[in-house]
């Protein structure tokens, strides 16, 4: 009988996958510009609590979409409160959740890859761009996330058009699937550099590869990041969701150059200054 039971068991674990065996360990669906915030912040929770989660980054706007068609996310995390907002209205989330952080768009570029700009014109290397490729003399592309469902695709555009470059641009723009992506490609030996997310300029696996400069808050609309329970969510994710709320965690969000409404500005932050 226990040999037909050990049997059993092990037709189980190979049949179904690890991940789906530990129902207990809910999924996080994210923004990719939480890439190594939140996972430095899951592990924190995880050595506190010893409570594990399962964290999936992406697109803002193909996870929206994904809960509104029933994905089995508990907690979702957007780089634009108005997906949360809009899931809210239509009854997938639980409330409006809450204000995590304001994200800030930065110019990315490999280290030597011609001059860094200065703070008083960030998207200068995107003129530099456009100029060498009108001359004929290469085509350096110019990475941003796809504005189509990105939030940070969506202020890249609008900065870019800010600085009146947005069609000058289009025929050397590369886009990622999300912000993450683009900061790939702004990496890349074809490219100029790119328009991200500065919390992953500012994360050390790619800080140490990379230069940046921030962009003015100004040249684009706020990008307001807002998180919430998916309706049916277990107590692991309801635990992580109040913890993020805790000042520990908003210290290693601060870390990442994210900060709440009304907290002071980074010293670096240009705000009016025009293009």
């Amino acid at each position: 009988m226990r040999s037909r039971c050990a049997a059993w068991l092990l037709g189980l674990a190979l049949f179904f996958p690890a991940t789906l065996l530990k129902a207990d360990v809910p999924t996080v669906a994210a923004a990719s510009d939480l890439q190594f915030a939140l996972t430095e912040a899951a592990e924190r929770f995880r050595d506190e609590t010893g409570r594990e989660l399962r964290l999936n980054f992406g697109s803002s706007g193909n996870f929206r979409r994904q809960i509104a068609q029933g994905a089995p996310f508990e907690l979702y995390l957007s780089a634009d409160e108005e997906y949360v907002l809009a899931l809210h209205e239509e009854g997938r989330i639980e409330d409006e959740g809450a204000v995590y952080a304001i994200g800030r768009l930065a110019w990315m570029q490999r280290p030597g890859r011609d001059d860094l700009p200065e703070d008083d014109d960030p998207l200068a290397g995107v003129r530099e761009a456009i100029d060498t490729h009108a001359a004929g003399q290469g085509r350096p592309r110019l990475a941003l996330a796809n504005p189509e469902h990105a939030p940070y695709g969506v202020a890249a555009m609008q900065a870019l058009e800010y600085a009146g470059l947005w069609e000058a641009a289009a025929p050397l723009r590369i886009l990622g699937e999300n912000v993450s992506q683009a900061a790939q490609f702004a990496l890349t030996s074809d490219a100029r550099g790119g328009l991200v997310a500065w919390s992953l300029a500012l994360a050390p696996a790619l800080a140490e590869r990379s230069d940046h400069v921030l962009i003015p808050e100004a040249w684009h609309a706020p990008l307001v990041q807002r998180m919430a329970l998916v309706k049916g969510a277990g107590e692991t994710s309801r635990a992580f969701y109040a913890w993020l709320q805790e000042e520990k965690a908003r210290a290693i969000l601060a870390d990442y150059g994210f900060r709440l409404p009304g907290h002071d500005m980074p010293p670096s932050d240009q705000g009016d200054t025009a293009p």
